[in-house]
């Protein structure tokens, strides 16, 4: 512990140092000393500093025991990675989608649960994309506000209501003896 109060008050010089100590100190204290200094060489704009977002994260069927991390008012039904994608791809984010992964407290492990959206948040600088997204709680409440208003959302929910109406229409008409 010596050595890492050592190395946290007077700096790594440079990043082999960096990655020489955590491979060293990795049994030693389960990697939780270095492994934020090793991530932290990296620049904003590789692919791994992308913030995740599940579609549990905005899941209104899902408790927070399972996963959701916005109010259950501010949800939406049952997203997908594809209208996240579209989503954060409109509001001028860049986005990577990653449609083999899983997140890990889904118990279902159907196709239609499956994948995650990296998105970026940060320039390379460290100033941030989009002055409208400075937080991952930000972007997960503007996701889950834009869902319903995409096309395919309007377009379902019209339809059944009009089938709905023609159904009850038929119902309700008797024959004439």
């Amino acid at each position: 512990s010596e050595i890492i109060r050592q190395l946290l008050t007077n700096g790594i010089k440079d990043n082999q140092q960096c990655y020489r100590n955590v491979e060293f100190y990795d049994s030693w204290t389960s990697g939780k000393a270095f492994s934020k200094m090793a991530f932290m060489s990296k620049s904003y704009a590789d692919k791994d500093r992308f913030i995740c977002l599940y579609p549990a994260y905005i899941n209104s069927k899902k408790t927070v025991a399972e996963g959701r991390r916005i109010p259950i008012e501010k949800a939406v039904e049952n997203p997908t990675v594809s209208e996240i994608h579209d989503v954060c791809v409109v509001a001028g984010l860049n986005v990577v989608t990653e449609k083999n992964k899983m997140y890990p407290r889904e118990l279902n492990r159907d196709g239609q649960y499956t994948g995650r959206v990296r998105i970026q948040l940060r320039k390379e600088d460290g100033s941030f994309c989009l002055e409208q997204f400075l937080s991952r709680k930000a972007v997960m409440l503007y996701v889950a506000e834009m869902i319903p208003k995409l096309k395919t959302r309007t377009q379902k929910s019209g339809g059944a209501e009009q089938n709905a109406q023609q159904e009850g229409g038929k119902k309700g008409k008797k024959k004439k003896k």
